[in-house]
């Protein structure tokens, strides 16, 4: 079964700079990113940026399998990267809202490959 999630997040006030920091990091080291999904059965996986009213926000858009490891449980040196961006970038303060699935289109001969 897969899981489709989109997720918003919202950045800490001043932190946009090392937002855009991190976001080329990711693309600059896509092929050692593109390794760790693998083990967190991660099919796919898409950030998005937005400002809206003055806050700025990133959204996680992925299809994850099942039985996958979490990214915190990785100790790939590109997760541990990631993480700490994240720590420096992500308000906690600022609960996360999980947008509504309502529809899934993905044809079932790409599906049989992610299962």
């Amino acid at each position: 079964m897969l899981s489709v999630e989109c997720t918003r997040f919202r950045v800490k006030k001043g932190a946009s700079e090392k937002v855009t920091e991190w976001l080329q990091f990711l693309n600059d080291h896509l092929d050692d990113v593109l390794v760790t999904l693998e083990a967190e059965k991660m099919y796919v996986e898409t950030i998005f940026r937005e400002v809206l009213n003055g806050e700025e926000y990133l959204y996680w858009y992925s299809v994850r399998g099942q039985g996958g490891i979490d990214v915190e449980e990785s100790t790939h040196w590109i997760d541990i990267k990631h993480l700490e961006y994240w720590d420096e970038c992500i308000d906690p303060t600022f609960k996360p809202v999980d947008l509504s699935t309502e529809v899934v289109m993905i044809p079932n001969k790409i599906q049989s490959y992610m299962n």
